[in-house]
């Protein structure tokens, strides 16, 4: 149950649909925040089993972070009474779960090319903006091994002019590679490239509105980010959610994510609140990067039609901005 204003609202009214749950501390991050490198601190296991009973009972789907250290066989077991998706790290010591795993995380771009991909997982590659421009170029060797991959930068607040530039520059290379793969039928999902050619409305992170984070503290944050940094929780797993404002995270109360179509944005909450202090506003940084991308995706549309031919019925038309503020100043 969620509780607003101290009001009981049930889940399915709140559009919850996901529980996130670090089984450790320094559990997998699939995502902008970085994990400590020491602290092990495991979930407590009545909690656990708390948390994956609440999930069924309230119909959502559970994604378990895992610590790259050995779990328990207990916990596994546990884990294995529910349906679930495990996301791992690349240097995951469980070779079992590597195996099983259905997302793998690389953190480092040291072993990419090596790496025995499978076409039936999901990948994640974590990286600072500097170290995608200069190893981008690996992506043409591993794209054809795989259906889906996510490129996550790991430090968009930090972009400068110049970074734009480079940014703009380094999508554009990649190009030509999505495009053999769909020459040959592979229709490869790159999240920085395709996501927004077949998307016609926002398809965000909604950390706090479709997802919450039960951490191994027992205590519910909007995402795991905001657990590690010490953020104020939203609740307990015994008392249960609890939002005061839980519009801030929805976005039809994020007015200028509202006239925007750089649909593929993660529009994370955890970095508007870093860099903005507002979970439902953007940083210039964040909306010219979704806005770059979206650019680059077009580009990429109009020479597989040209190519390929028609594979969406999506239309991606020119803007001359790259802030959706901007537009909104020139009012």
């Amino acid at each position: 149950m969620l509780y607003i204003n101290n009001q009981p609202i049930p889940l399915a009214d709140a559009m919850l649909k996901y529980l996130i749950i670090p089984l450790a501390k320094n559990a997998v991050s699939f995502c902008h925040y970085d994990r400590p490198a020491c602290d092990t601190q495991l979930i407590d296991f009545d909690t656990l089993k708390k948390a994956i009973v609440w999930a069924m009972k309230e119909n959502l789907n559970i994604q378990f972070l895992y610590p790259d250290e050995p779990i328990p066989e207990s916990y596994k077991d546990l884990i294995d009474s529910v349906d679930h998706i495990s996301i791992i790290s690349s240097t995951c010591e469980d070779k079992q779960l590597t195996e099983n795993a259905d997302v793998i995380v690389f953190d480092t771009w040291a072993s990419i090319n090596y790496y025995p991909f499978n076409k039936e997982k999901s990948y994640i590659i974590r990286t600072a903006k500097e170290d995608f421009a200069d190893n981008a170029r690996l992506l043409d060797t591993i794209l054809p091994k795989l259906d889906r991959l996510v490129v996550l930068l790991t430090n968009p607040h930090e972009f400068s002019p110049e970074d734009f530039d480079r940014y703009e520059r380094t999508l554009d290379t990649l190009i030509p590679a999505v495009v053999t793969e769909y020459k040959v039928g592979h229709y490869i999902h790159f999240n920085l490239l395709t996501d927004r050619i077949f998307l016609n409305e926002m398809n965000n992170c909604n950390a706090g509105h479709e997802s919450i984070t039960l951490a191994p503290d027992g205590q519910f944050y909007a995402c795991p980010a905001f657990y590690l940094d010490g953020s104020k929780s939203l609740g307990n797993i015994d008392d249960g959610i609890a939002i005061k404002n839980p519009q801030l995270y929805r976005l039809d109360h994020a007015p200028i994510c509202s006239i925007c179509d750089a649909y593929q944005c993660r529009r994370c909450v955890w970095l508007n609140q870093k860099t903005t202090l507002e979970i439902n506003t953007p940083s210039h940084e964040q909306c010219v990067i979704a806005h770059i991308e979206r650019n680059a995706s077009k580009k990429l549309l109009e020479t597989i039609q040209k190519h390929v031919g028609p594979i969406t019925q999506i239309e991606i038309k020119p803007v001359d901005y790259s802030d959706p503020l901007d537009s909104l100043i020139n009012m």
